[in-house]
């Protein structure tokens, strides 16, 4: 993939003059996996560039013409002659058109600034252009996106956008070894507030002589003048010298007026273990997820902070800690979101897919073939169902089966032979989508080979198990939907990925598929001996009871029983009783009229097993705690919704004695989740998500 990124004209790449957008693509350049095909394209007249992958570009600057206009057209000219995939323009929006006109290649803007105040971007008409010129867009805060979308519906532009923060590197900061040093960074203008700063800080300097402040930055455009003898003010300096003092400060001030964009100087701060005091203006605010906040900026407020941090050691470091222990955007990070966005818009525009198109489709997931049918009813069935109904060509492969009969000495494991069958699978058969189940023996360089092998591959993996950092097997199951991360263009999983404190590129909330074929028994329409059906499926892969195994569900249904003394429970998997199969499953499954929808560790928004699937879908009347959130989805007359254990009884209880009642809301909620919630409108929003096909979906409304 050739890739050019072009820089504003006068933007300076050197290390000593360069702002924060040089500075930015530099940083992340080192660690995209494109580096070595990627080609920064600016003007300046010195030679010591921030990266060896510079071009210069050159021009006689003319006062009579537009040397903008100049830089731009060379750019374009060089261009014409280059088979370039992708071109990405930093904060200059008023380039996309002549680009777009002239090349072919694909286009990603990203904005630095407030984009209504740039040319070419200001007025709505400008936006929705752009919207429709460029394959992508990143904005570096929320705020600036929020500028952008103004006065437009951004959802209807969801995959066309993303937020691309600015990154610097993690550095080990010991917090007992930091200076009395409280530190400014940045021009020095009244915008900036730097004249409420100096005030400020004189006053601090004065009543705390065993302390001194270091500020960084000039402006020649305005004078203030502040003396101390503890006072050091230096003009602009490399990158390396500013983060060299916030390793040493202690307090960070960033007292801007005017609506930041964003602020690496109190990103890095806070990177570095900065105790960091803001104001909350434009995108400063998502600098740091431990800002101290001054709302009204007086020089006697940000006296009484910065005094309040200084006088009380404890405060001071705790914030210094929060900071350091809570930053996360490192460059390899940030580096990852872009390339992860480059990947995917060559790969779609490649294949250049449409609605209607019937793909070859590899789904490779545990069918468990080798119970003999035990474990029939699960997500992997039901999902290759629905990628079935949809028309497609599927290859199904079943991984776990797979490797178990091909264990020997060589594959104790029966990995490489796995490895090697799609591989090969993916050379004969070419296919368009891969799909990936909780496929955790499948390599991620193989995946990453064959989508350089074969440029219309798109990969994508959904996953099931919980992921909350309070439910069971949070470190096993973080690392299993991560190990491939590198190779997805798209991840599928029963939880809100919004709501993890982890984040997942390219993810997106997949509800619990139901499936006609498999989910029918219709409950609603009889009146079952049982009242309530639970069942926990310990010993999976065994069909028994683990010996000694008891988790927190089994007490919380002791107790529940006790609270509801004439109801009928009907448990499996609990109490000594073993757990039920197949057929036996549906056949118990089938004498109950309610069933609770309980899983194991603490609720997550949108986080169930599948469990759901099988009592909405056969027409169970459906408990569920509401921490789930899961009424964004269905209403009280379609499911139930409780708040602690005495509410959940209530209410067994209550419907326990109104048959009617409970019939008319097990039916409504069945019609429902079969209408949305089925497995083959499921499937298709795997594919569509994975071909960036802008389709919109029940419950992402």
């Amino acid at each position: 993939m050739n890739i050019a990124i072009l820089l504003p004209y006068k933007e300076d790449y050197t290390p000593k003059y360069s702002g924060a957008v040089s500075i930015h693509v530099s940083n992340l350049l080192k660690y995209s996996k494109f580096k070595d095909t990627t080609t920064v394209f600016g003007n300046t007249k010195k030679k010591n560039y921030l990266s060896k992958n510079f071009f210069n570009i050159k021009i006689n600057s003319n006062i009579f013409s537009s040397n903008n206009k100049k830089y731009l057209e060379k750019f374009i000219d060089i261009h014409k002659r280059k088979n370039t995939n992708i071109i990405e323009i930093h904060n200059r929006p008023s380039y996309v058109k002549s680009i777009k006109e002239t090349l072919k290649s694909k286009i990603i803007l990203y904005f630095h600034n407030n984009p209504l105040t740039l040319l070419g971007s200001k007025s709505k008409n400008d936006r929705l252009k752009l919207l429709d010129e460029c394959d992508y867009i990143f904005f570096n805060s929320k705020w600036t996106k929020k500028q952008f979308f103004i006065d437009i519906d951004e959802k209807i532009y969801f995959d066309k956008f993303g937020i691309c923060y600015q990154s610097t590197k993690k550095i080990k900061v010991n917090i007992n070894q930091k200076k009395n040093i409280i530190s400014f960074v940045g021009k020095l203008n009244t915008a900036k507030g730097y004249d409420i700063f100096g005030e400020a800080v004189i006053k601090i300097l004065n009543e705390f002589p065993d302390w001194k402040s270091v500020v960084v930055g000039d402006e020649p455009r305005e004078k203030h003048i502040f003396k101390h003898k503890n006072l050091d003010i230096y003009s602009f300096k490399e990158n390396s010298y500013v983060l060299n003092l916030l390793k040493k400060t202690s307090i960070f001030v960033a007292c801007s007026r005017w609506e930041e964009p964003f602020g690496r100087s109190s990103l890095e701060a806070s990177s570095l273990a900065c105790a960091t005091i803001i104001t909350d203006r434009g995108g400063l605010s998502e600098t740091t997820k431990y800002p101290i906040i001054i709302n009204k900026l007086h020089v006697d407020t940000l006296y009484n902070q910065i005094k309040k941090l200084i006088v009380s050691i404890k405060t001071r470091k705790k914030f210094q800690k929060l900071n350091y222990k809570s930053f996360y955007l490192t460059h390899e990070f940030v580096s990852k979101i872009i390339d992860n966005v480059r990947s995917k818009i060559i790969s779609v525009n490649k294949f250049n897919l449409n609605k209607k198109a019937k793909l070859k489709i590899i789904h490779v997931t545990n069918f468990n073939q080798r119970y003999f049918g035990r474990l029939q009813y699960n997500t992997g069935i039901r999902l290759n169902n629905g990628l079935i109904r949809l028309g497609h060509n599927v290859i199904s492969l079943s991984d776990r089966d797979l490797t178990n009969v091909s264990k020997s000495f060589k594959d104790p494991t029966g990995s490489k032979y796995l490895n090697n069958l799609i591989s090969e699978t993916i050379n004969n058969f070419k296919p368009d989508l891969l799909v990936l189940g909780h496929a955790d023996r499948v390599d991620s360089e193989m995946l990453l080979d064959a989508k350089e092998k074969f440029k219309n591959l798109t990969v994508a993996q959904w996953f099931l198990d919980p992921l909350s950092k309070k439910g069971p097997d949070y470190i096993k199951n973080k690392a299993r939907i991560l190990d491939k991360i590198k190779a997805m263009d798209a991840t599928f999983a029963t939880t809100d990925p919004k709501s993890l404190d982890f984040n997942i590129i390219n993810s997106y909330f997949m509800p619990n598929p139901c499936d006609k074929s498999l989910d029918n028994l219709k409950n609603f329409n009889h009146n079952p001996h049982n009242d309530i059906f639970y069942a926990i499926s310990h010993g999976v892969h065994r069909g028994v009871l683990r010996t000694g195994k008891k988790d927190e569900r089994e007490i919380f249904i002791s107790k529940l029983k006790k609270k509801c003394q004439n109801v009928v429970f009907d448990t499996y998997g609990m109490f000594g009783k073993q757990p039920v199969w197949g057929e036996n499953f549906l056949k118990e499954l089938s004498n109950s009229k309610m069933g609770l929808n309980l899983s194991r560790g603490k609720p997550i928004k949108y986080y169930s097993s599948d469990r759901l699937a099988q009592l909405m879908g056969n027409g169970l009347l459906t408990f569920i705690d509401e921490k789930t959130c899961y009424n964004d989805f269905f209403n009280r007359d379609e499911m139930i919704f409780y708040n602690n254990l005495e509410d959940l009884a209530e209410k067994i209880n209550q419907y326990k004695k109104d048959d009617k009642l409970r019939r008319k809301i097990a039916k409504k909620g069945n019609f429902k989740y079969h209408k949305y919630f089925n497995s083959t409108t499921v499937a298709k929003f795997i594919i569509d998500r994975s071909k960036g096909i802008n389709s919109k979906f029940y419950w992402e409304k």
